[in-house]
C-alpha cells in the first residue's frame, strides 16, 4: 500500500497492512523485514516474481504449487508448520531497499510467539537479522526459540544462485527446526 510523504527525498512511510501466517502447530517462524511493493500490492510475502523465496522453501519442502494463489502458498505453510511475517511493523522506506529503512517500529513477536510452539526463528537475510536483534533479541529466552540468520532470497542478493540459496536454507532448516 502506498504510504505517506515523509519529507525524506523519495521516502514514505508505509505501514505492514496484512497478518502474519501461522497457527497452534507452527515450529518454523520465518521473517523478513518488510515487504516489498510487489508484495505490498499483492497483500501477501513475496509477491516480487523474481524474488526466489517461494522457490527456494518449495524445493526444501519438496513440493508445487498447482495455481500459485495466496491460499495455496498459506496452505502449504501451515501444512509444513512454518509461521511466516516480517519483523517491521511501519517504517520510512524508498521502494523496497532494505537499505533505506529509517524510523523504525516492530511487530509484537508475542502474537505468534504466545500461540505456536516455535523452535525457531529463521531470518531471511542480513537485515531482518540486524532488525530482529536491535528491536525483538528480548523474545528469545536461554536459546529457545533459537535463531538462524539465513542468505536472503532477495534478488538484490545476485551473488547467490538458486541452487546455493536452496541448499543453504535446506541445510539450516534440516539442522535447526
Amino acid at each position: 500500500m502506498k504510504g505517506q510523504t515523509t519529507g525524506l527525498p523519495g521516502y514514505e512511510h508505509v505501514t505492514h497492512t496484512f497478518g502474519p501466517v501461522y497457527d497452534g502447530h507452527s515450529k518454523i517462524l520465518i521473517l523478513g523485514s518488510m515487504p516489498s511493493v510487489k508484495s505490498r500490492e499483492q497483500q501477501f510475502y513475496y509477491g516480487h516474481a523474481q524474488n526466489r523465496f517461494w522457490k527456494v522453501l518449495l524445493a526444501v519442502f519438496g513440493e508445487t504449487l498447482q495455481q500459485g494463489t495466496i491460499a495455496e502458498k498459506r496452505a502449504f505453510l501451515l501444512r509444513n508448520n512454518i509461521a511466516l511475517w516480517d519483523v517491521i511493523a511501519a517504517c520510512d522506506i524508498i521502494g523496497s531497499s532494505d537499505s533505506s529503512i529509517r524510523n523504525v517500529e516492530v511487530n509484537d513477536m508475542s502474537i505468534i510467539l504466545d500461540k505456536a510452539p516455535v523452535r525457531t526463528i529463521f531470518l531471511n537475510g542480513g537485515k531482518a537479522y540486524a532488525l530482529f536483534m536491535k528491536y525483538c533479541a528480548g523474545y528469545v529466552r536461554e536459546g529457545v526459540p533459537m535463531l538462524v540468520k539465513l542468505p536472503s532470497t532477495s534478488p538484490a542478493n545476485a551473488s547467490w544462485s538458486l541452487e546455493k540459496l536452496t541448499a543453504a536454507w535446506r541445510e539450516a532448516i534440516i539442522n535447526n527446526s
